[in-house]
């Protein structure tokens, strides 16, 4: 128990033994940020083009627009990484991939959180607060090999878990079983194993031919039962959802890994069924979170509670749907699995009424990492040291003394390996790590990095050479893997912002 929490505690005791009534005094600055509600929504591979309120013009999201009106909009709010495990790491933790314990998809034994790694779940479950993960962790999961791994949600400072422990396992949205804490809830769906082998998991990675439990919708609901089970006391909900990931092997399997029980307003267009479940798996995500929303009104306890809504990185061309009908990237160059923007870049959405001027927007430059130094300021918890972590809670609130950072850094073991570097403006990108060539862009004059200006700007491009050697400490459970891709010419790009 913190101190607070005890002394409120003894106070509390002290006040029925000698039958007067508790009455508290606090400060101007506690009473503004006193135990919020925080709920940290977070979609799978959705790119920051995919929302009306970021530009999309054919996918409906009508909630999120309306959470974007109510609240504030970030235009240079960034993912940890380009894939999905090193992304969560860096959310969880508030290091960015050059200190980062978890840096790739690497599988079960190096991808998991170790017992020294402290994340916001465990910050603000020692100020009080009942902390909850439904959906998608990613970051350690029970093996045969291993049945104590101490990466596990539930020893990583989750009250309440349920979902995929394994990313590779939340390919499917029909699984056989989820688990419920440590507990795996068999359901009603049939699975026909598909793609790798490795008797090692309790899972075999695959899609259903028995379709009956969509797992997105049990997630949904336990995240409600969740806030409903906690109105009255301060809660951190972590929503991780799989939309609008593509399940891989159902994609090998059938030609369809955009997996969704219909395709709701979307059946009549003119497009491909996995054009048609990309836009209404956005969509069934979009109207869950309006539903999330009412419920926080309903209970009396939308005021008190501030909800974020991002994405774990850019858009996939996965599922076999059309990336050319949506546009995902926006204005953006790059994708999932790139360090140009399109990859990196992602929506960020923050609702908190009374607090947040609505229908704001900042060009604040954030990313993951920062969530822990918020939580901190927001909460007056202490949060570790020697963190990349910047808290952004003045600029949601409209105050002045918002702190920025000299730079942002992403490196990226696949393919050949890559890094990138962001310092106010200028971007550096070099392909392949540690001895490629560096690209240099400026993004206040070229969003979409169509431009290499290094040549330019050789000073500028050495600075953040000399940033970027400086970002990386190395780590032996990650290596660059794969041959590094050829550069292809960047696209044309503007500087349109949504």
């Amino acid at each position: 128990m913190t101190a607070p929490a005890l002394r409120v505690g003894l106070l509390a005791m002290a006040s029925i033994i000698l039958g007067y009534p508790l009455i508290l005094v606090t400060d101007a600055r506690a009473d503004e940020t006193q135990s919020p509600n925080i709920i940290f929504i977070m979609a799978d591979d959705l790119g920051y083009g995919e929302l009306g309120c970021y530009g999309q013009k054919l996918i409906e999201t009508p909630q999120l627009d309306q959470m974007a009106r109510e609240g504030m909009r970030f235009r240079n709010f960034y993912a940890g990484n380009t894939v999905c495990a090193p992304s969560r790491c860096v959310l969880m933790t508030g290091k960015h991939m050059g200190h980062a314990y978890v840096r790739g998809n690497g599988g079960a034994d190096v991808q998991g959180l170790r017992d020294s790694d402290v994340t916001v779940a465990e910050v603000l479950k020692d100020q009080g607060y009942r902390t909850a993960l439904c959906g998608k962790w990613g970051l350690g999961e029970v093996t045969r090999d291993n049945p104590n791994h101490q990466g596990v949600p539930n020893l990583q400072g989750f009250d309440f878990f349920y979902g995929y422990q394994s990313q590779l396992h939340a390919h499917n949205y029909f699984p056989a079983y989820l688990w419920k804490n440590d507990k795996r809830i068999a359901l009603r769906n049939e699975v026909v194993p598909a793609g790798r082998k490795d008797d090692n998991l309790f899972f075999k990675p695959g899609y259903a031919t028995k379709r009956i439990d969509y797992s997105h919708d049990l997630i949904h609901t336990e995240a409600m039962s969740f806030i409903k089970r906690n109105r009255r006391n301060p809660f951190f909900l972590y929503l991780a959802l799989t939309i609008p990931h593509a399940n891989n092997e159902g994609t090998r399997g059938t030609g369809d890994g955009q997996e969704v029980p219909d395709y709701g307003i979307y059946s009549a267009k003119p497009w491909s069924n996995q054009d048609k479940g990309q836009a209404a798996m956005i969509t069934r995500m979009d109207k869950g979170i309006g539903e999330i929303i009412a419920l926080l009104d309903e209970l009396g306890v939308g005021d008190n509670t501030i909800i974020m809504f991002t994405s774990d990185n850019g858009h996939h061309d996965e599922g076999g749907h059309n990336t050319e009908t949506f546009e995902p990237s926006g204005p953006l160059r790059g994708k999932k699995r790139d360090l140009y923007e399109g990859g990196i870049r992602v929506p960020m959405i923050v609702r908190w009424p009374g607090k947040i001027k609505p229908n704001s927007i900042t060009d604040h430059v954030s990313y993951f990492g920062d969530l822990m130094a918020t939580v901190g300021e927001l909460t007056g918890a202490s949060v570790p040291t020697g963190l990349d972590s910047i808290s952004f809670l003045p600029t949601l609130l409209g105050k002045p003394g918002q702190l920025t950072h000299e730079y942002l850094y992403w490196e990226f073991y696949e393919q050949g390996g890559k890094q990138a570097l962001r310092s106010a403006n200028w971007k550096a990108v070099r392909i392949p790590m540690f001895n490629g060539d560096i690209e240099l862009y400026n993004l206040d004059e070229d969003l979409g990095e169509s431009k290499d200006v290094s040549q330019d700007y050789p000073v500028v491009a050495r600075r953040l050479e000399q940033l970027m050697n400086s970002a990386h400490l190395p780590n032996p459970n990650w290596k660059a893997r794969g041959k590094s891709p050829k550069k292809r010419p960047a696209p044309g790009g503007g500087k349109t912002q949504f």
